[in-house]
């Protein structure tokens, strides 16, 4: 497999969840303003929407979409826990985190990104972020110390990744001490220590 990924962009937690399911792959950078790869392809032939992780399979297949690869993963490798089993509420527990994730906290930083975007839109959308995780800090305390209770998933990876985007926006996590100590939770994994340093990112 491959996965095409940009340093510290949501596929960082497709690159966690392969190093945690201890499966062969290889990386291959994309630059997302140029639509080229380190190794001067097209992106946009591999993946037409533009943007990562999309994981390149052994049949030629490309897969795209953090929800799907996640789960993809988890269940290629069953034997690393990484995912409750189809056609258990667990795993459906399990969809319901990520799709929270993906539209509510993953898309919630799309304002923050575009330097050009209005002060009143910033702050909106930092308030709304905000009730996001007040929400995550409430439901980690009541059954942490992964969303999914004592079981860590690929669910964690993924809001591990997105909430490492608060350093790089100035969002201060200290508000939220519970999601602080989540983050650092996950950031202690051999896993995760190993894919951040793989792409050259700040620990």
């Amino acid at each position: 497999m491959k996965l095409y990924y940009t340093p510290g962009a949501c596929s960082l937690a497709v690159h966690i969840v392969l190093r945690e399911a201890g499966l062969p792959f290889e990386l291959e950078k994309v630059d997302l303003a140029t639509k080229k790869t380190e190794h001067g392809a097209d992106f946009l032939a591999v993946n037409a929407k533009g943007y990562v992780p999309a994981l390149g399979l052994d049949d030629g297949q490309v897969l795209t979409e953090d929800q799907v690869i996640l789960q993809y993963l988890a269940d290629r490798k069953p034997e690393a826990g990484l995912a409750p089993p189809f056609g258990t509420m667990e795993r459906y527990r399990l969809m319901e985190w990520l799709g929270f994730i993906a539209s509510e906290v993953h898309k919630g930083f799309g304002p923050l990104w575009n330097p050009s975007t209005p002060d009143a839109t910033r702050e909106n959308a930092l308030a709304l972020l905000g009730r996001r995780f007040d929400y995550l800090a409430g439901r980690l305390e009541a059954g942490g110390p992964w969303l999914l209770g004592d079981r860590y998933t690929v669910a964690d990876a993924y809001l591990y990744t997105v909430l490492r985007w608060c350093d790089l926006h100035k969002v201060d996590l200290g508000r939220w001490p519970g999601l602080t100590e989540y983050r650092a939770r996950v950031a202690g994994r051999p896993a995760v220590r190993e894919a951040v340093q793989a792409e050259g990112l700040p620990g």
